[in-house]
């Protein structure tokens, strides 16, 4: 477990000091790096085993890893980059909770001399502020599940949908990807769609309040933004006597192990990997970076991947079932 961070900060504070101290005196310095991590929270199984992952790797290559949860909140998490900046770290790694209202603080970074890695998700910001943005392809992500979808479903489908926390890149890019695929597919539409915070206990809430709505009824499909928020929902419906997997049909993002043990069951159809072991991908940019290297690409992109189960007999439309009348329609996944 990595040492609370308001701790380390300290430590850092004081490194900081002695490394000017051997500066001015002529004293060799010592090498090793500090290096903050601005992290979401511990919402879910993905997120706690990226967490892991960056630790992990952070001892393997002797690096000093501050560790900063966030609690998904975006307030939160600028006041810790910007205790970072104060300790004076040699870089900052940072998972946004949103895309917004990073400007002021990584031009503060700027200022400050201390490179920025955006990480897992991305920020609406001048590109100049930060080094880099190591990360997956969301939109790609939301395209391979509304891809999966489409051929599952024959291309008629009316879909309810589990989105992540609000602003956030990862529910916008997945949103905008399943939904250009669905537009190509006129019998395919979502009929409501809600936010579960990418949580499990937000992802059976909302199932239920769906539910409660009527809004199951003749069903095709569930597409949640993260698995966990589908485990939720596979909950829910499983005790309100649905049988998620046939009818309706699901279909989710991050491919963690519960989700494995659903597709295993016959719960979940389809889900889309979204790395969660990604810490060498980072510190190579990062340590490469502090190393001199210049010529990193903006975003170094992370490779994603589908996994499915076995194939489903989905109840849909009346138009679905019946193999003689479906409409065909052409797709492009680019």
């Amino acid at each position: 477990m990595p040492v609370p961070h308001r701790r380390r900060l300290r430590r850092a504070a004081v490194a900081a000091a002695a490394l000017a101290a051997a500066v001015l005196t002529g004293a060799p310095a010592a090498t090793a790096q500090t290096i903050g991590f601005a992290q979401v929270g511990s919402e879910s199984e993905w997120r706690t085993t990226f967490s892991k992952d960056m630790v992990r790797e952070a001892e393997k290559r002797r690096v000093t890893l501050i560790l900063a949860d966030a609690r998904q909140s975006a307030e939160r998490q600028v006041a810790t980059v910007r205790e970072f900046i104060a300790a004076r770290v040699d870089a900052i790694v940072i998972a946004p909770v949103v895309v917004t209202g990073w400007d002021a603080v990584l031009a503060e970074a700027k200022a400050a001399g201390i490179p920025v890695f955006i990480a897992d998700r991305a920020v609406e910001s001048d590109p100049s502020l930060f080094v880099a943005r190591i990360a997956a392809n969301f939109n790609l992500e939301g395209k391979l599940a509304g891809a999966w979808l489409a051929q599952a479903s024959r291309g008629r489908c009316t879909v309810l949908e589990l989105q992540g926390t609000p602003g956030s890149a990862p529910a916008l890019e997945r949103k905008r990807g399943f939904e250009s695929v669905l537009a190509q597919f006129p019998g395919m539409k979502i009929v409501a769609s809600q936010t579960g915070n990418f949580t499990r206990e937000g992802g059976k809430a909302v199932m239920e309040k769906m539910i409660a709505a009527g809004l199951t009824r003749n069903l095709c499909a569930v597409f949640a933004h993260n698995d966990d928020m589908m485990i939720g929902a596979i909950e829910a419906m499983r005790a309100q006597g649905l049988e998620p997997g046939r009818a309706p049909l699901t279909v989710s993002v991050d491919a963690v192990t519960e989700a494995f043990r659903a597709m295993a069951l016959g719960h979940l159809n389809a889900t889309v990997e979204l790395k969660a072991e990604i810490g060498a991908y980072i510190f190579d940019v990062v340590l490469g970076y502090l190393a001199g290297r210049r010529d990193y690409p903006k975003w170094v992109l992370i490779p994603s991947d589908i996994h499915a189960g076995p194939n489903p007999s989905p109840r849909a439309g009346p138009d679905t079932a019946d193999p003689a009348s479906p409409k065909k329609a052409s797709l492009t996944v680019p």
